[in-house]
């Protein structure tokens, strides 16, 4: 009788330790789009043979590495209770400024490539700037800058698809074998931006004042944290993040394409909400907004491999935005209450 009272003591502990390290890791922002990604990878994998294949996931991958490298800015952005609507429009105008340089004006592929990211921050810059120090609202500043990008892309441009790059612009379209499968180099940068984004946000102090800021800016401000220059220092950042996702749009398309990026800023946008970021700021976690990227993407190849035609593809991705916000609003009144 003892020996059982003394083993029922030694057991109760550890499966509330269990249960309470369970309800922790539910609890992560990550891990409801890592289960809804899991979940859209088993359908579709149930659904055609074709899907769960080394190459078709690197396809995915691929066809994604674009906005989930924008998606990477735009989280910055919006976990300081901003948005960028610009994103789409800044890149491809870096595109056409590292393509049209380099083929028309003869400047070196990597001199070329290091002032259309220039370009991109000092967009970020701009932005940054008109928020912090004008004291505009970030939809206001960013709808104004993207009609700017896309004019003077179109401007510098004369709507001309510049054509014949060299190598040095389009190395990150090439790929490698791994496990018998070719990845491109540009998924591979787009995984290290989001490798350094998390380790910037999780690891270290500038970014707890991120959240912090997008949480209660006021009460950030008045424990020291400096609001404006954080902010001007996000803004910038992700414009220089959006001129690496104009090299990566390059080095997949080998094109500089004066069309390009036109509603990339609301895919950004999609993979973050669908990520669980809130879009009032402070809460959520990068890999989410890696799994939001890859959550569209698998559905778009999935529908398409299983002949669903592309318009109900847009559909059902709506519709899961609307639920991931409406989620993120519950969750939200439940703090509070």
């Amino acid at each position: 009788m003892s020996t059982a009272t003394a083993t029922d003591r030694t057991e109760g502990p550890q499966q509330q330790s269990l249960l309470s390290r369970t309800s922790h890791f539910l609890t992560l922002p990550a891990v409801g789009p890592l289960l809804a990604l899991l979940l859209a990878c088993v359908y579709f994998t149930v659904r055609t043979d074709r899907f769960l294949t080394g190459a078709n996931l690197s396809l995915i991958v691929q066809q994604v590495m674009v906005v989930g490298a924008l998606a990477v800015g735009q989280t910055l952005v919006i976990l300081t209770a901003g948005i960028d609507l610009s994103n789409g429009a800044v890149m491809a105008l870096g595109s056409i400024f590292m393509t049209k340089l380099a083929v028309s004006s003869g400047v070196p592929g990597i001199l070329a490539i290091l002032i259309g990211i220039a370009v991109c921050t000092a967009f970020g810059a701009l932005n940054g700037a008109l928020v912090t120090m004008a004291k505009l609202p970030p939809f206001i500043v960013t709808l104004g800058t993207w009609n700017i990008a896309f004019a003077l892309t179109h401007v510098y441009s004369k709507d001309q698809t510049v054509t014949g790059l060299p190598k040095s612009l389009t190395f990150l379209g090439e790929t490698f074998p791994m496990y018998n499968t070719d990845v491109t180099y540009g998924s591979v940068l787009m995984l290290l931006l989001f490798a350094a984004a998390w380790y910037v946000l999780r690891q270290t102090g500038a970014g707890r004042h991120v959240y912090a800021v997008g949480d209660n800016r006021e009460a950030a401000r008045l424990t020291g944290i400096p609001d404006r220059r954080l902010l001007l220092t996000v803004y910038t950042v992700a414009g220089a993040i959006y001129g690496i996702a104009a090299l990566l749009l390059v080095g997949r398309t080998s094109v500089g394409d004066p069309q390009a990026g036109q509603t990339d800023n609301l895919d950004s946008i999609t993979a973050v909400v669908l990520g669980g970021i809130s879009l009032f700021g402070g809460r959520g976690s990068i890999v989410g907004a890696l799994c939001g990227a890859l959550i569209v993407g698998v559905i778009r190849n999935g529908l398409q491999l299983t002949g669903v035609p592309s318009i109900y593809q847009v559909l059902i991705t709506g519709i899961l935005v609307i639920v991931a916000v409406s989620v993120d609003q519950l969750a939200r009144r439940k703090g509070r209450a």
